[in-house]
């Protein structure tokens, strides 16, 4: 069987340093950072001060006010970006197609925040007064599970929480229900919200910046020493090429290729050989029938810890030999941090801007280079250049890799 072309149609985004999908393109080529002392948590006795937190942000604005009250913070930006999202594809749901859309969400951490709040109660209260309400956010799925309620979406409904590689992972989920005709259409989404108890854990763990240097993130810059632990969300309709040809369909990008693979080095640790990394980017290529020379940009999967992007720049090296240091590589983590889950989907959201405004985002915050990192990571200010295919990756301690070609409809 034939496998069908697979499509971007609908992009929705709320980011530290831009909510909605133009306001994030401009952001990403002014360099707008939106790292800052966040007002989610209290850091007065943290060494670490900043996050990348979407301050602005109103779920009111977006969804009402009706049913929000018992809906968590990470619930509200996910099924904000979700609306965003099928409202720029012009994808109204009926009762004709809903059981021919799915859901897939990525989304790992943010749940700590609900099972802390419900532990929380039954102690203060005790079993015959906790409140009912407070167990539903308890479960991984119910962010994706309130994007399927609020639409009517009737189709599949899944939750990734794969952490780094996530929101790819996510995206590869949908592609093949897409390619293999087993449904029209996807909401590939992925979300993070700033919480107290992942706060407090990154920074016990020594994985924030500040902890050996400067609270700063600065992705191949010698300076680099941690993450700047961020939040967000995007969501993409993902459709089939037959399903956005027939209701005539902006288009804003193609997925080539998706692919993962697993480490199995060590638990937190990154392998020092990068195998996984290689291997995706590797077999992304060739399952996008494209070559090494055909790639115009890599958004990097680069945070700003040592060790990641010294690994990255390594494997990229590797595999695209004597092209490695023609292709711009850049972060977009300088400029809204690291939120795990949600950054897979942030990276493919700001490719199809690359590829639709014709601009390689830069990699702020780079002032000093890193020896070990030499390639041409567009310092700190954004690059005019016609983007036709794209590659992104994602990966991080603890074995999971992944990499996406992504690019303009042809």
């Amino acid at each position: 069987m034939e496998k069908k072309r697979v499509v971007i149609t609908g992009i929705g985004v709320i980011a530290p340093n831009g909510m909605g999908k133009d306001a994030f393109w401009q952001a990403l080529k002014k360099g707008k950072s939106g790292i800052k002392e966040p007002t989610l948590i209290d850091v007065t006795y943290f060494k670490n001060k900043l996050a990348g937190e979407c301050s602005d942000f109103d779920a009111e604005t977006f969804l009402g006010k009706k049913g929000l009250r018992n809906l968590d913070r990470s619930t509200k930006l996910v099924c904000s970006a979700a609306k965003m999202a099928l409202e720029d594809a012009s994808f109204e749901m009926t009762d004709d197609n809903s059981d021919d859309v799915g859901v897939v969400t990525a989304t790992t951490l943010s749940i700590s925040a609900d099972i802390a709040k419900f532990s929380k109660e039954i102690a203060d209260e005790g079993f015959k007064f906790t409140n009912p309400a407070l167990f539903p956010p308890t479960t991984m799925n119910f962010p994706s599970s309130q994007i399927s309620i609020r639409n009517k979406i009737k189709g599949f409904n899944t939750t990734v929480a794969s952490g780094y590689t996530a929101g790819l992972d996510a995206l590869k989920y949908a592609v093949n229900f897409i390619s293999l005709g087993r449904t029209k259409a996807v909401l590939v989404a992925g979300v993070e919200s700033l919480v107290f108890s992942n706060y407090v854990g990154f920074s016990k763990v020594g994985f924030l910046a500040g902890a050996k240097g400067p609270e700063l993130s600065c992705p191949f810059d010698s300076r680099h020493n941690g993450i700047i632990l961020g939040e967000g969300t995007a969501a993409l309709l993902v459709e089939s090429e037959d399903s956005a040809l027939e209701r005539n369909a902006r288009i804003y990008g193609e997925v080539l290729g998706v692919k993962t693979f697993f480490d199995a080095y060590k638990p937190a640790k990154y392998d020092p050989k990068v195998r996984g990394l290689k291997q995706s980017m590797t077999k992304a290529l060739e399952s996008s029938g494209l070559s090494e020379e055909d790639i115009d940009y890599i958004c990097a999967s680069a945070n700003s810890v040592e060790e990641q992007d010294k690994l990255e720049t390594l494997a990229i090296k590797n595999v695209f030999g004597l092209y490695a240091e023609n292709i711009p590589v850049s972060s977009i983590k300088s400029m809204i941090g690291e939120s795990i889950s949600a950054n897979g989907v942030l990276q493919i959201a700001a490719s199809l801007g690359a590829i639709n405004e014709s601009f390689i985002p830069p990699t702020i915050n780079y002032e000093n280079p890193d020896p070990e990192c030499d390639l041409d990571y567009v310092p700190n200010t954004f690059r005019k250049q016609t983007v036709n295919n794209v590659l992104i990756n994602n990966f991080g301690p603890g074995g999971n890799n992944a990499a996406a070609v992504i690019a303009k409809y042809d």
